[in-house]
């Protein structure tokens, strides 16, 4: 049998169709499956998600390709609008799998549930808070048996005393290991439950109970190595440091460094039916966790003149529950073949440091633009009015003349002004 590989030669030449039959084969996709890439969100379906539809809002799915991560070979479903990401991120894990690809590893999938308590004493019901510690935790995984059966529920309470300009909070934090799901739902109806119990044994009053989106007991990770000779040299490798340097030392570039990497790791984000805004904001809250923003990755050269990069962030995503419904993300997740959330979180780490290899390689070489640009051209060809082959065509004019511009799509295609 033939072992399967995410190495695909000339997969964007293929056509749409082409493309499909391929990921299907890797990823042994069914009829089924295939009608719901074709067909996307149902309207009826858009109609349980959310209030007041009234349509809803296609978005490009494409496919990542040679990401070997872990030693396990993986396409990469992405949903996004921006040209260049896909082909970035698969252009960097191609030069990646010379050296091994990815190592990417994780924490428990533990997330924080949060208790706002207002006492007269905080620290008295601090203290009868932790001295309640174990019935807490047991009203807290009443609430979800299944969840305790398959390893996981509540498993720790912290507390803390917050000085604010209302006064001083009570502020206890429910760990709750999660298992495969996001884990708001359960963790929210968790804290709730427990609420009651916290404010008859402090006399004190609780008002926000509500999971943290800062998930910073819900880490991945990943690394790699790259050889100097697949960069461009020492001198490229060399460029690359620098411009990470730059980012961590201005956050002015930060944000645009970090903007990159959670290109991928958004698209993976959005396509698996996962929530892109939660996992945005504990990015960006981890990146300036030290009291200065800073970069998620960090690169460096090893004593053999090669690239060494890294990755850590907070990653709260699931494999069940959730808009995991929606039929399109379903076999977006299929595609993938994770078998846990924490797995699902190591490869959006690994694509996120692919993006922001592709990123920094480009700016310390040709320039960002070059390589976006080009892939921009069929957007600006389209603009004009070219339909069908006269887009390539107009668009290989475009980036010879590297005149990427609407007026001169409008020239070639004969349009008047």
């Amino acid at each position: 049998m033939k072992k399967k590989t995410s190495r695909v030669s000339g997969f964007y030449k293929l056509d749409r169709k082409e493309r499909l039959k391929k990921v299907g084969e890797f990823a042994n996709l069914k009829d089924e499956d295939i009608n719901a890439m074709e067909k996307g969100l149902s309207l009826e379906l858009a109609e349980r998600m959310v209030e007041n539809v009234i349509s809803t809002l296609k978005i490009p799915l494409g496919i990542g390709v040679n990401f070997l991560i872990n030693d396990r070979d993986y396409l990469i479903p992405m949903a996004i609008e921006e040209s260049s990401v896909i082909a970035a991120a698969s252009n960097a894990a191609k030069i990646c799998r010379k050296t091994g690809g990815f190592r990417a590893s994780s924490t428990e999938p533990i997330m924080i549930g949060q208790i706002q308590l207002i006492s007269k004493n905080p620290e008295k019901a601090r203290e009868v808070i932790l001295r309640n510690k174990s019935r807490i935790l047991e009203i807290a995984n009443e609430q979800d048996p299944t969840l305790l059966g398959l390893g996981g529920g509540a498993l720790d309470l912290e507390v803390r005393i917050l000085k604010t300009r209302k006064g001083r909070m009570v502020i206890s934090h429910l760990l709750v290991d999660v298992r495969d799901a996001m884990g708001a739902n359960i963790v929210n109806t968790m804290a709730e439950a427990v609420s009651p119990f916290m404010e008859e044994i402090t006399g004190g009053k609780t008002f926000l109970r509500i999971v943290s989106n800062f998930s910073t007991k819900r880490l991945a990770r990943a690394e790699v190595t790259v050889s100097k000779e697949e960069v461009g040299g020492e001198e490229v490798v060399d460029g690359i440091i620098k411009a990470y340097e730059f980012a961590a030392s201005d956050p002015y570039r930060a944000v645009t460094h970090n903007k990159g990497v959670m290109n991928g790791i958004s698209a993976i984000v959005l396509a698996t039916g996962n929530d892109t805004r939660a996992v945005e904001a504990g990015a960006h809250a981890y990146a300036a966790r030290n009291g200065k923003y800073q970069p998620l990755t960090s690169w460096k050269m090893d004593g053999d003149g090669n690239l060494n990069g890294r990755i850590e962030l907070p990653l709260a995503v699931g494999i069940v529950g959730g808009a995991t419904m929606n039929p399109t993300a379903r076999v977006a997740l299929k595609i993938l073949g994770v078998k846990t959330a924490s797995e699902l979180a190591e490869v959006m780490a690994s694509v996120g440091l692919a993006q922001n290899l592709a990123a920094l390689k480009a700016l310390a070489s040709e320039g960002i633009q070059r390589g976006h640009m080009s892939l921009h051209a069929k957007n600006i060809a389209m603009m004009a009015g070219a339909k069908g082959k006269e887009i390539d065509r107009i668009a290989e004019i475009l980036v010879k003349e590297k005149n990427i511009r609407v007026n001169r799509a409008k020239e070639l295609l004969g349009v008047k002004k």
